[in-house]
């Protein structure tokens, strides 16, 4: 599976502030294989009881989409 390094930089934005406070892996190269991750995921009416992993969609073509205001006063 291969997607953009902005993948591993929405991942670290979404993790905990705790973790965050953590060395960040160097971005990934345009091409390369993600890592396995797990976000929690959400649809236009709430929040999903299972987190999402990405290794759940091994051989499908994976978009993923942050919208980071949505849900907020902003």
């Amino acid at each position: 599976m291969r997607l953009a390094s902005s993948l591993i930089l929405a991942a670290a934005l979404a993790a905990p502030a705790a973790a965050q406070q953590t060395e960040v892996p160097p971005p990934l190269e345009v091409g390369a294989v993600a890592p396995d991750f797990t976000l929690p995921g959400a649809t236009r009416h709430g929040i999903l009881r299972e987190d999402i992993r990405l290794s759940n969609y091994a051989g499908k073509t994976v978009v993923l989409a942050f919208f980071f205001r949505a849900r907020t006063r902003g």
